[in-house]
């Protein structure tokens, strides 16, 4: 990943770096990493996300459709 400095202004390539982190799921990943998993905790947690993603997806669909 790469974020280039313009005019010397550290801050705001500071905000893009963190920003691209936080889309690829860094920051999640290095909490979930920080403690050990038990496999059976690991397949909940991801059943839960897989839930709530279609949940979302659900509701988004629904508003594009206008049946709200």
């Amino acid at each position: 990943m790469q974020v280039s400095v313009r005019d010397n202004n550290v801050d705001q390539a500071l905000r893009a770096l963190k920003k691209k982190l936080q889309r690829e799921g860094v920051f999640r990943e290095m909490k979930i990493k920080q403690h050990y998993e038990k496999p059976s905790e690991k397949k909940a947690r991801e059943k839960a996300e897989a839930i709530r993603r279609g949940r979302k997806l659900a509701r988004k669909a629904k508003e594009r459709d206008g049946t709200l």
